[in-house]
């Protein structure tokens, strides 16, 4: 064990940890065990690498035109920044997370996050330097790893750089289930079905319609996707503690956020007005409400394949794929584990959401205290998004088959399908031809024989899908069928 100390007193560190005293005091304060996100991990280790390469140039800079103001400026060496840089370049790509033993849910507006980086920054760059963790007289986590930076503008700015990498994913991720269900709509075009509303059966239809229902939706999901990191793109990275950028060179404020946007290669923007980066969170309500309507919609199309796919309507139209067994006491029992699986990812997006904008509202003055919860139900909310829509393409989508024989036998016995004739020979007599089928349980052709309303070619003819589903009629539709 080694000791580290801070103004607080004393506490035993592992020998070999890379985290410190800040990160300990933090999880004894924290004792929960929601994990952080990697993503937001690695994400401040590229933020922490743009911050030593740009105090690199600027040392470079006052070593060429003032050196004699150098040693005022207690800048770290060039050796440690070097070696800083390479330790968050390894932060980069999520080594040593180990290490990283804050929890997700916690207090302190970021600053155990902040800490913990530093510590795991520093101890693996004293490593490189061949020197043991914990030996602060070489590289010190606040003076050197949290050089010309504060808390409130380092996890911000990471927190939007990994929001914006789980963006892109979650835009791919959104068109490739949106050409899926375009691939269904175009294979089932002309299967007709039997439409709903408010559960109760109602006119002609096509699977081919519903799956365009879907595929609309998520291209609409897709294009407010595409556009959310242009509402975020904006960071308050060389702002400091709440955007004045006080005990910063304006060297380096006006070079960081260039460095951070050629390492991550984002879109970023140093914000125009760093104090209100810094106070204020509607832009990731903003982003969450897209992420809400996403869910709303991946809720619809799970549910709806789930009602259509369900035991209690018979003999089944839809066929969802059989993915694993429903249940350990009755056998062979397939349950539709896949959309329930988004429904419930779905609600707590929703959850999310309520956090969200409720802890944004809660920022006071210059500060968000409550930035840690907002990113971790941010970032979840993403990831979260990005499996079901996985999931979706991979086990519910694939595999999917519609029984057109059973869809089509459903419509011709349903007295709904009867609405089709109302032009031809009124309502009235379609309500007769209607109660006939639900009274004898017979399909609308029996019972147009038993009435003789229409000539049996004539109601054939009618009930093709190119006839049954045009977008309203024609009087030369009308003349046609007069003709037969």
């Amino acid at each position: 064990m080694r000791t580290e100390k801070d103004f607080l007193g004393e506490i035993k560190i592992p020998t070999t940890a890379l985290y410190g005293i800040h990160a300990a005091r933090a999880a004894d304060n924290f004792p929960n065990k929601d994990l952080f996100h990697i993503e937001w991990y690695e994400a401040a280790g590229k933020v922490k690498q743009a911050c030593y390469e740009t105090v690199l140039m600027f040392r470079e800079a006052v070593e060429k035109e003032h050196p004699d103001l150098l040693p005022q400026l207690r800048i770290p060496e060039e050796k440690q920044l070097e070696v800083m840089i390479a330790a968050a370049k390894e932060v980069c790509i999520g080594e040593h997370f180990s290490h990283f033993i804050i929890p997700a849910v916690q207090g302190g507006a970021g600053t155990s996050i902040n800490m913990n980086i530093n510590e795991i920054i520093t101890n693996r760059a004293l490593q490189l330097l061949g020197k043991a963790p914990g030996d602060y007289t070489v590289i010190d986590p606040v003076e050197a790893a949290n050089i010309y930076q504060s808390t409130n503008d380092v996890i911000p700015t990471s927190l939007t750089v990994a929001v914006m990498e789980l963006l892109k994913k979650l835009e791919e991720a959104v068109n490739a289930t949106r050409l899926q269900t375009e691939n269904l709509e175009s294979k089932y075009r002309n299967s007709i079905r039997l439409c709903y509303t408010q559960l109760q059966e109602a006119v002609p239809g096509t699977y081919g319609q519903l799956f365009s229902n879907f595929s609309d939706a998520f291209s609409r999901d897709w294009w407010r996707v595409s556009k959310a990191s242009e509402r975020i793109k904006q960071v308050n990275i060389g702002g400091g503690a709440t955007g004045t950028g006080v005990s910063f060179p304006r060297f380096y404020i006006m070079e960081v956020g260039n460095q951070l946007r050629r390492i991550t290669g984002l879109p970023l923007a140093q914000g125009e007005n760093l104090a209100d980066s810094t106070s204020n969170m509607d832009s990731l309500v903003e982003v969450h409400a897209i992420l809400k309507a996403h869910a709303v919609n991946m809720e619809k199309f799970a549910s709806d394949l789930r009602l259509l796919a369900a035991g209690v309507r018979g003999e089944k139209e839809v066929l969802l794929p059989e993915k694993q067994s429903g249940s350990s006491i009755m056998p062979g029992k397939v349950n539709p584990v896949i959309p329930e699986f988004v429904i419930s990812s779905a609600h707590q997006v929703y959850a999310n959401d309520q956090l969200i904008t409720g802890l944004a509202g809660q920022g006071q003055l210059d500060l968000n205290a409550y930035l840690p919860s907002i990113g971790n139900a941010l970032l979840s909310s993403l990831k979260l998004l990005i499996s079901i829509n996985h999931t979706s393409r991979e086990h519910l989508l694939k595999g999917l088959e519609i029984d057109e024989t059973v869809a089509a036998s459903r419509l011709f016995r349903s007295p709904a399908v009867t609405t089709a004739l109302s032009p031809l020979i009124g309502y009235n007599k379609s309500g007769e031809l209607a109660r006939t089928m639900k009274k004898e349980n017979i399909d609308i052709f029996e019972a147009n024989d038993r009435l003789e309303l229409l000539p049996a070619e004539k109601l054939k003819k009618i009930m093709q899908p190119e006839y049954l589903l045009k977008k309203g009629f024609s009087m030369k539709d009308v003349r046609d069928l007069q003709e037969e």
